[in-house]
């Protein structure tokens, strides 16, 4: 007899500081009143990058299939499933509508082998605004900056200001 698995709930944020630049996400996994979180820093990548790896990483933590609403405040990611932009791509053997290739490619496919296996409901959230768990995962992800700055002997800088900037210019930037 099959019992219905309890909902996931999945929150994810990535930043870059310089985009490109030392980055890191944050992940929010909760379920059933249990709380997973992760996160790790990067010596030089992007705020999209690093947007992708968040979700890719929390749907790696999850060892078999699962009903998941998934949080996002990344439009790049959001719309690649909600508009369709990722089947489009696919379909024209990974290209843009420009015919230009999509960039992150790799993690792109990843993720799609992943979200496959899952029934994932994608919400986008507005960043730095009203979701605790969309900004703890901005903590995360900006802690994991300035860990991986202090743990390789780089200068500290206020990479929450600098993430923040960077998701200002538009997170649709590559």
């Amino acid at each position: 007899m099959d019992q219905k698995k309890p909902p996931i709930f999945l929150y994810t944020d990535g930043a870059a500081s310089g985009n490109p630049g030392p980055g890191g996400y944050g992940v929010v996994l909760k379920c059933a009143g249990i709380q997973k979180e992760m996160s790790e820093g990067f010596a030089l990548t992007t705020n999209n990058r690093m947007e992708l790896t968040a979700v890719i990483k929390g749907l790696e933590a999850l060892k078999e299939s699962c009903e998941i609403t998934l949080y996002t405040d990344s439009k790049y990611v959001s719309d690649a499933f909600n508009q369709g932009w990722i089947y489009a791509w696919m379909k024209k053997g990974w290209k843009k509508a420009d015919n230009k290739p999509v960039l992150n490619k790799e993690l792109w496919q990843r993720l799609y082998e992943l979200w496959k296996m899952h029934d994932i409901t994608l919400v986008w959230v507005k960043g730095h605004a009203d979701n605790p768990w969309n900004n703890r995962c901005d903590e995360l992800a900006t802690s994991a900056i300035k860990e991986y700055r202090r743990m390789n002997g780089e200068k500290e800088e206020d990479t929450a200001s600098s993430a923040q900037e960077i998701k200002k210019e538009g997170s649709i930037r590559q």
